[in-house]
């Protein structure tokens, strides 16, 4: 009898309290346990294969190479195929180069590139401010595999992209998938390898 008045008098609240941390790991996977996790690899080396799917070409067009991330905002993309090209970013500038000719920009006279730049160096630093600065942001699935969605806000980022999807596990990135506002669309698998 004592039991159960106690039961009576106890509020809904107070035993949803108890029995929530039982249920507390799945309910903290959100984006700030995905940014959490993703910002603990302070270096990482992995190879790519890279489908670009063009409207006017019959068959997408591959490209293949590696990938080498250095926190917090160094990355470097090779190409080895078809042909070898380098384009690393550093701070505010992207260095391309192509055999003999190199180029350099600054990110701030090209706010667009900057903005789909800083979509992959934010989504590896694990820095959320970065990614919401020029996207909207959505989390599906599970620690083992999740998938970030990325929407931009501002109206000339979405006269070129439409939405990118990052996926991966626990703290590494799988893909990239870009959907451009013209219907075309690029998808990089990423398969990691040992840090130089």
């Amino acid at each position: 009898m004592m039991k159960l008045s106690f039961v009576r008098r106890c509020s809904l609240p107070f035993i949803l309290a108890l029995l929530l941390p039982t249920f507390g790991y799945a309910a903290a996977w959100d984006i700030d346990q995905l940014m959490h996790r993703l910002a603990q690899t302070r270096a990482d080396h992995a190879s790519f294969v890279e489908k670009k799917f063009i409207a006017m070409l019959d068959k997408p067009v591959e490209s293949s190479g590696e990938l080498f991330y250095s926190a917090p905002d160094r990355l470097e993309k090779r190409t080895l195929k078809p042909r070898p090209e380098s384009m690393t970013v550093e701070g505010g500038a992207l260095i391309i180069e192509r055999g003999r000719q190199k180029h350099r920009l600054q990110l701030q006279d090209y706010p667009e590139l900057a903005a789909f730049i800083d979509s992959i160096r934010g989504t590896l630093a694990g820095d959320r401010h970065a990614l919401e600065r020029n996207y909207r942001l959505s989390l599906e699935g599970t620690v083992e595999r999740w998938t970030l969605q990325l929407l931009p806000v501002e109206i000339k980022m979405q006269a070129v992209v439409k939405r990118i999807r990052i996926a991966g596990e626990d703290n590494a990135v799988r893909s990239i998938e870009i959907i451009q506002a013209d219907g075309d669309s690029s998808l990089m698998l990423i398969e990691k390898l040992a840090t130089p």
